[in-house]
């Protein structure tokens, strides 16, 4: 680390747990963020000031009026920008040592192979079913971590989907791709600002320890806020060996 990185992660540093080699390995990491709205706004303030060295944030959304209550990436004199770009100013003001790509498109499953490639750890900021399955179908064949996050009104739920371990569920095995899902968005239902934060904060704080190598992640837990009543609850969540994407006989355990 430089001087002025020794200076600013000195916080980082004293944690035992952490330390210069932890930080080290943040400084050294990609982050592919999908998404640039109400999670991913949480999670792109704590890793890029928490130094991680690379963030790609991928939106092909522009920022509405409706936004501003709970995605704090995006301010008022930014509405109708894209989000991506709207991001990368600033995360750029918040700590320019971190090298922020932003990509104004919505990836097919093909392109988020290729977005994936040198990837450390993939977050899903999305909200929709679709884009999560083929997040999760590309990090299962990749043997990528997932810090997938969800909240709705005044609820949230958070897990890690760690496919380098063998034991470890995939998203599938929780919401099986075989199954209809109906999307339920905030501009329907609405969501409580709060809630969203603390969600995307807790993606941002399973990203950082997995690319640290610290502690004990989220795998095979699904994390649940009630935050009316502010109550916690988790779910054990087991591997499904029947699950189309990582089960036993998955095209990609084939290969």
């Amino acid at each position: 680390m430089t001087p002025q990185q020794s200076e600013r992660y000195s916080r980082h540093t004293l944690l035992k747990e952490l330390g210069e080699v932890g930080q080290e390995k943040i400084l050294a990491a990609h982050a592919l963020v999908i998404g640039a709205g109400g999670l991913g706004s949480p999670v792109c303030y704590y890793l890029a000031s928490s130094g991680i060295g690379k963030i790609t944030l991928v939106d092909d959304d522009v920022v509405d009026r409706t936004n501003l209550h709970r995605q704090i990436l995006h301010t008022d004199d930014r509405v109708g920008e894209l989000k991506a770009l709207s991001g990368k100013k600033t995360l750029g003001k918040i700590n320019p040592d971190v090298t922020v790509l932003a990509l104004t498109e919505r990836p097919d499953e093909s392109r988020l192979h290729t977005l994936a490639a040198d990837a450390t750890v993939v977050l899903d900021c999305t909200d929709n079913f679709a884009s999560r399955h083929a997040i999760n179908r590309v990090c299962v064949a990749n043997k990528l971590p997932l810090v997938s996050g969800a909240t709705l009104r005044f609820d949230g739920q958070v897990s890690v989907y760690d496919m380098r371990r063998d034991d470890a569920p995939c998203y599938s095995c929780l919401f099986s791709a075989d199954q209809p899902f109906q999307d339920r968005k905030a501009a329907e239902f609405g969501v409580f600002a709060p809630v969203v934060g603390i969600i995307g904060t807790i993606q941002a704080a399973e990203a950082l320890k997995l690319v640290a190598g610290i502690g004990e992640s989220l795998a095979g837990s699904l994390l649940l806020l009630d935050g009316l009543k502010m109550e916690w609850s988790r779910m054990q969540l087991d591997r499904n060996p029947d699950c189309p994407v990582c089960g036993n006989n998955a095209a990609h355990r084939a290969k």
